[in-house]
């Protein structure tokens, strides 16, 4: 066996566990790891047995260390920062800074535009949701479709002088917002994440209910931003009625009624039942996280892969609260 350092033995013989700890060991168990490295592998080592030079660094720690920076929220910098000045990090990874060195911040930068690249961070979260639904962890009983604004910087004080063209502006109530909208589908049992989709800020959030929507689901919960839901589902759409359960905010003249046969339904705080579906998800802890309260990155396509892999960390942890409560990352 490899012999510990100093540093390890004295972290090792501490008497307390600290909440980092505790989450990375929860994680390193939680964490599909194998089935992750699996397939991403043909995109992270392409040809690497014809190339010269230093061989690339080992997938799997590459996203050990990739998920820390989701975990914890660190820039680039501040993630390798960590690293150093963590033990419990570096286990984790499983470094020894006796022997080698933590990854630099050029390092993880690249590993980020290979994600972007090649769709690497939506193959990520389809491979966790497998890896959940093989335990029975999606019921398939229905989808519950939201969309999230995530503000970007409308200052122009920088070197082009100008917003992020990517970037669009909508009003929401009275207020006007900056920058992208991640659309969501959510498993209205389980409260898992299993659809994201991410648009700039001006498109309506009822044009990607098709996107957000499973096969098989039986029903579709949403609010008043998803009027009109049946033509983006391909459904005929349902007579107005007036009396029936509304969606929130609506008025009297826009209540509709959810005819035999239909998916869809709307759900407000009154009648408490057609509520219950949406709180019953932890729906709200994703949207307000610090993690998703701004952009990270410019541009749609880099906050795409950032919020892909939040999301499929998220369910990781929601599926695990569903048996014991994780704790010590900030990003959930």
């Amino acid at each position: 066996m490899k012999q510990i350092s100093f540093a390890q033995a004295e972290h090792q013989n501490k008497e307390k566990v600290s909440r980092r700890e505790r989450f990375l060991a929860q994680m390193e168990t939680l964490v599909p790891w194998q089935r992750l490295t699996d397939a991403l592998s043909p995109a992270y080592f392409p040809n690497a047995a014809g190339k010269r030079g230093r061989p690339p660094i080992d997938l799997e720690r590459m996203l050990r260390i990739y998920f820390l920076q989701q975990w914890y929220a660190l820039a680039d910098e501040a993630r390798e920062d960590a690293i150093y000045d963590s033990q419990a990090m570096r286990d984790f990874v499983g470094i020894d800074l006796a022997e080698e060195s933590v990854p630099d911040a050029t390092t993880q930068l690249r590993f980020r535009h290979l994600l972007e690249k090649h769709a690497l961070a939506q193959r990520m979260l389809k491979e966790i949701n497998a890896s959940l639904a093989e335990q029975g962890l999606f019921m398939r009983e229905g989808t519950i479709v939201d969309a999230t604004i995530v503000a970007a910087a409308p200052s122009t004080k920088n070197k082009a002088k100008q917003r992020d063209p990517e970037m669009k502006q909508t009003k929401k109530g009275n207020q006007w917002y900056f920058g992208l909208k991640s659309h969501i589908g959510v498993d209205a049992v389980t409260g898992l994440t299993h659809s994201v989709v991410v648009t700039s800020a001006n498109l309506a959030d009822v044009t990607m209910a098709g996107h957000l929507v499973r096969e098989d689901d039986k029903r579709v919960y949403g609010d008043a931003g998803y009027l009109g839901v049946w033509k983006h589902l391909g459904e005929e759409k349902d007579t107005r009625t007036p009396g029936a359960v509304s969606p929130p905010n609506a008025a009297p003249s826009r209540r509709w009624k959810t005819l035999p046969g239909k998916r869809c339904c709307w759900h407000s705080r009154r009648p408490r039942p057609a509520a219950a579906p949406r709180s019953s998800t932890r729906f709200m802890s994703s949207r307000t996280s610090s993690a998703t309260s701004k952009v990270r990155y410019k541009g749609l396509a880099k906050n795409q892969v950032q919020l892909f892999s939040l999301f499929g960390v998220v369910n990781l942890m929601l599926s695990h609260r569903r048996e014991g409560r994780v704790d010590g990352a900030s990003a959930s």
